[in-house]
């Protein structure tokens, strides 16, 4: 049987950012990744400034500088006639990075890779499918898997699993740790449109109508969209065929009718089942689950990417020298939670608050944000821009950030990619 002192199932940006600093903390480490490269469209791409001091503390800045990515330091409202709203103005923030990056995810990991292999206790495998736990007694001691490329199976052996596989986690239904789930009255369709430099939208907008909803997130030559349904109507949506909705994007943003030509099926949107659920406790005896296994997230404020990565930072902070020691218990376990559950109840509060006071509303036809009917909140942020650094904090920095550990930190060194 295969063995490591600690095992990561999961290579998103939780589980690359753990293994990452628990192998600078002495700590053996593997990381088992289904796929066999990063490279899947419309995963979350939303690298915020708390992120982004943790690359600089972890000497990667001027590598992540070399990855191709857009700038966005305001959030907006688009109201009728073309008018614009303020929601968060990100350049009001502390700090160095006045902005939040966008990414392609996979490049983002890509680079947490490379920085990886320069540790001599850190290992990826790619194509390697986690389908189940072993266990002696009531401990999980490890993982059986399934190799995608020649079908081989093995286990692995570990002091401990961590489940950092996403909302659909595997080994959180294993293991069938109790979740509180708060549902969400809306889903999310995913599409490109192009992106003209005279596109009056620079940073991240949303239009709200009666019924419908659509985001623009600019992405250097386009747009990564975000189309708000009404939950479960994504198969009737799609029976009404891809006219209609083009027509449904141009009510809602007129100035995109020169480009929704470029959505040729509706097979172009790509349906985001969205969730908003949390363990009620996120550990059992030599598992613990971070990131969307542990708490699965609204895509509001794009935030679930960096909950997550924080989450990997405190596990690390807390869990390497027990590891290493090899004296790990389930008291220890446990700290993560404790350290991890105020922001995590502090940004899941807010999602509620805004999926069913103002999005549940839009997608069943009540709410609309016109330039006459700006919601109250947004013209107090009009007359008091200083207001607009709030949400630009909730969001971009949250609440407890988490720093790198002092056994984790480089000066800034060049990553050569692979």
């Amino acid at each position: 049987m295969e063995r490591t002192t600690c095992l990561v199932v999961g290579g998103g940006p939780a589980g690359m950012v753990l293994g990452l600093l628990l192998a600078r903390g002495g700590v053996e480490v593997t990381v088992l990744e289904k796929h066999g490269d990063f490279l899947r469209d419309f995963r979350g791409d939303t690298v915020h400034a708390s992120t982004l001091t943790l690359v600089d503390e972890l000497g990667l800045g001027p590598a992540f500088e070399q990855v191709p990515h857009q700038k966005v330091d305001k959030i907006e409202a688009l109201l009728e006639g073309g008018a614009k709203a303020t929601i968060a103005d990100l350049s009001r923030l502390p700090g160095a990075h006045k902005h939040i990056a966008m990414v392609p995810q996979w490049d983002f990991l890509d680079l947490l890779a490379d920085a990886g292999g320069l540790e001599p206790k850190f290992t990826l495998r790619m194509n390697t499918e986690v389908t189940g736990i072993t266990r002696h007694g009531n401990r999980v001691t490890g993982v059986t898997y399934r190799d995608r490329v020649d079908g081989h199976t093995g286990e692995i052996a570990a002091d401990l699993v961590v489940a950092a596989d996403g909302r659909s986690s595997i080994l959180r239904d294993a293991v069938k740790l109790p979740v509180y789930r708060f549902g969400a009255p809306m889903d999310v369709w995913w599409f490109r449109l192009p992106r003209n430099e005279s596109d009056a939208v620079r940073g991240g907008a949303g239009r709200f109508s009666a019924g419908s909803a659509l985001v623009l997130i600019p992405r250097g030559d386009y747009f990564q969209c975000a189309f708000i349904i009404r939950k479960g109507t994504d198969q009737q949506l799609r029976a009404e065929g891809v006219e209609k909705f083009r027509e449904r994007v141009v009510t809602l943003v007129p100035w995109l009718a020169d480009r929704v030509g470029h959505i040729t099926s509706v097979d172009d949107a790509k349906l985001l089942d969205v969730k908003l659920d949390r363990l009620k406790r996120w550990h059992v005896n030599g598992l613990l689950c971070i990131g969307d296994a542990a708490h699965a997230m609204s895509p509001i404020g794009g935030v679930g990417i960096n909950l997550a990565v924080q989450d990997a930072v405190a596990a690390a902070r807390l869990l390497a020298k027990p590891l290493r020691e090899g004296r790990l218990t389930g008291a220890g376990l446990a700290k993560v939670r404790r350290r991890r559950l105020f922001p995590t109840l502090v940004i899941q509060t807010m999602q509620r608050v805004v999926q069913n006071l103002f999005l549940r509303r839009v997608v069943e036809g009540d709410a609309t944000v016109s330039s006459s009917g700006v919601p109250a909140p947004l013209r107090l942020a009009r007359r008091f821009p200083w207001l607009q650094a709030v949400p630009a904090y909730v969001v971009a920095i949250g609440p407890l950030p988490e720093h790198a550990p002092d056994f984790a930190r480089r000066a800034p060194q060049t990553i050569v990619r692979s």
